[in-house]
């Protein structure tokens, strides 16, 4: 795992501006594991992957219905919210595993079923927050898969 890196996402624009930056590095069977407390920007930071990806018309938080799908010239990108989830075991029943055999899976609470994550390279996560100054901003996790990606790309 590489070091975790601190970026400051001032606007929606800078959100957006990470957003066209990832979208080029993604790869089938990769994971984004989107962190951070209610309103942190988790949902407004997938839509904008999922307009750079190709997506047109409504994009919406899967909050209600735990998973949605969303065709992409690339590959499908599978947008899942743990939010609700009672336990772990719900992944299962969401069709978790065929997603990551598929294509991308975009994962808003991961931490509702952590241990479902594959234990794989290619996850990356996107902690969404607040720093000292009160400013938004996201922390980057990657593991071995992407700290090289992130590198090249420039993130």
């Amino acid at each position: 795992m590489a070091a975790p890196r601190l970026l400051p996402l001032a606007d929606l624009a800078a959100t957006k501006a990470l957003a066209v930056r990832l979208a080029p590095l993604l790869r089938r069977h990769d994971v984004i594991a989107l962190r951070g407390a209610l309103g942190a920007g988790k949902t407004t930071f997938a839509q904008f992957l999922l307009q750079v990806l190709g997506v047109q018309g409504d994009i919406t938080s899967p909050t209600f219905t735990l998973a949605q799908v969303y065709e992409t010239p690339r590959f499908p990108i599978y947008h899942f919210d743990w939010y609700r989830l009672k336990t772990p075991q719900e992944v299962e029943e969401l069709g978790f595993d065929e997603a990551l055999g598929d294509g991308v899976c975009v994962i808003e609470w991961p931490e509702k079923a952590e241990s479902y994550l594959p234990p794989s390279l290619g996850v990356l996560s996107l902690r969404f927050g607040m720093d000292a100054e009160a400013v938004r901003c996201v922390t980057i996790e990657a593991d071995e898969a992407w700290a090289p990606r992130l590198l090249d790309g420039g993130v």
